[in-house]
């Protein structure tokens, strides 16, 4: 028995060893242990990514949201409670496509007097698969302001740029009434955006240029510059038709017209061969040695030049009235002129354009129509149909302005009115005009025409995003 006792002892001793040497137990429960870490390392991932992408949708539409306060904050003279109404309404619509989120409190006000917003708050997307591991949400943004881009407008004289516009402003009887007044609208408009309040570092100046069957310039000084002054107050032309033949009398007036010449499409400066002509017209005041011709352009139309004076600009086009045939190629020549620094003695030196290709500087044409161009003028400065004109008809011309307008670096932006299809000559001078098809713009009413400005303002006025 004794024998036995020992020989059972030792099949016992046997077996605790063999189960103590079996590792199959401990690869199963390893097994078990890293299958749980590697599933929470999947999930982990599901919800990091989860995170970033959902992360990535705020951050963007928080952007996307100041920018849409910012350019509230200037087309819609600083209603700081509209572009906070209209950032939040972007940012609602560009988070609609995004995870689910919680907590999210993100609001946006303007600071720095009306000149910036910024956002804060927070978001959290839940976490599915980390809140095994405690972790039951992660902050898409954080409450510090520090994590979020702010839009700041580039007025103030923080644009880091100088703005030399010039408008061409269609005053001619065809835009009397509601037409004028819209006209009226959208330039006041662009002017109250793009002409800062501050221009101690950085400067925006705008010059206007009416036009109708001439140009009228703002003082005798500027006149006599541009067309000379041994002129006679009276021209007789004869008119050849066929076997008969009549003369006609013209009179000088206080009004100018194109130019001709080999100078006729550059801005050379004024002087002997170089001058624009003057406008010698039939319709005339005054009897005997004090007759003298009548501008077409009505009298409240002068060109403005170059000025930083949002009153006196604003003034100045609210006082336009209509009259006149459309010789837009004038009106091209004259936004041309007040931009070129080689026309600069025409005007007081606080008017004066700087030079092409000055540093940090901008030169736009803005030219606005709305209608044929059908007025232009002989080499005696006398108004004749297009097969007659020195230079050609006045579309003509206004293409090749516009042409050499663009090879000096000006960007010239273009604005029709009512023109009709695209295959009508106004709209296809204008088109052509433009520096590229994203800067011609066709207005069907009054509404479209400030649209319109206020686009070309908006892209004027830098609105960029800092941190």
């Amino acid at each position: 028995m004794a024998t036995k006792g020992v020989g059972g002892s030792r099949w016992v001793s046997r077996r605790l060893v063999d189960f103590a040497q079996d590792n199959g137990g401990n690869v199963a429960i390893l097994f078990a242990m890293a299958l749980v870490v590697l599933l929470l390392s999947i999930g982990a991932a599901i919800d990091i990514g989860r995170w970033l992408h959902a992360r990535d949708q705020t951050v963007a539409a928080v952007d996307a949201a100041l920018l849409a306060g910012g350019r509230a904050l200037q087309t819609d003279n600083k209603d700081e409670a509209g572009a906070i109404a209209a950032a939040k309404k972007f940012y609602d619509q560009n988070v609609t496509t995004r995870l689910p989120v919680t907590d999210d409190t993100v609001t946006f006000k303007v600071t720095d007097g009306g000149k910036a917003m910024t956002a804060s708050g927070e978001a959290y997307i839940k976490t599915p698969f980390l809140r095994l591991a405690s972790i039951e949400k992660l902050p898409l943004i954080s409450r510090a302001e520090t994590e979020f881009s702010k839009a700041e407008l580039a007025v103030g004289g923080n644009g880091g740029e100088n703005l030399e516009i010039s408008m061409m402003l269609d005053v001619t009887g065809s835009m009397a009434g509601q037409k004028l007044r819209d006209l009226k609208d959208a330039a006041e408009d662009l002017i109250d955006i793009v002409v800062w309040d501050d221009q101690s570092e950085f400067t925006s100046k705008v010059a206007l240029v009416p036009f109708s069957e001439d140009i009228r310039l703002p003082n005798s000084g500027a006149m006599n510059k541009a067309r000379g002054t041994a002129l006679p107050n009276k021209k007789t032309v004869r008119t050849n038709y066929g076997i008969f033949s009549y003369d006609t009398d013209y009179y000088l007036s206080d009004c100018v017209v194109e130019r001709v010449g080999s100078q006729r499409y550059t801005d050379a400066a004024p002087g002997s061969g170089k001058y624009v002509l003057a406008h010698y017209t039939t319709q005339t005041t005054g009897r005997g040695n004090s007759r003298k011709g009548v501008c077409t352009i009505p009298d409240d139309a002068a060109v403005v030049p170059l000025s930083d004076d949002k009153d006196s600009l604003k003034e100045a086009v609210e006082g336009l009235s209509a009259s006149g045939g459309t010789a837009g190629h004038l009106g091209t020549a004259w936004a041309w002129y007040t931009l070129s620094p080689n026309w600069s003695t025409l005007w007081p030196a606080p008017n004066r354009p700087q030079a092409y290709g000055a540093e940090n500087l901008q030169k736009i044409a803005i030219l606005m129509t709305d209608g044929e161009y059908n007025t232009q003028y002989s080499s005696e400065g006398v108004s004749v149909s297009a097969n007659e004109a020195a230079n050609g008809s006045s579309a003509t011309q206004a293409r090749a302005l516009c042409a050499a307008m663009k090879a000096k670096g000006i960007t010239v932006y273009t604005v029709g009115f009512q023109l009709g299809g695209q295959y009508s000559e106004s709209y296809q001078t204008l088109y052509q005009c433009a520096s590229e098809p994203g800067k011609f713009y066709n207005a069907d009413d009054g509404e479209q025409l400030k649209q319109a400005f206020r686009d070309i303002a908006l892209k004027l006025s830098s609105l960029y995003l800092s941190k």
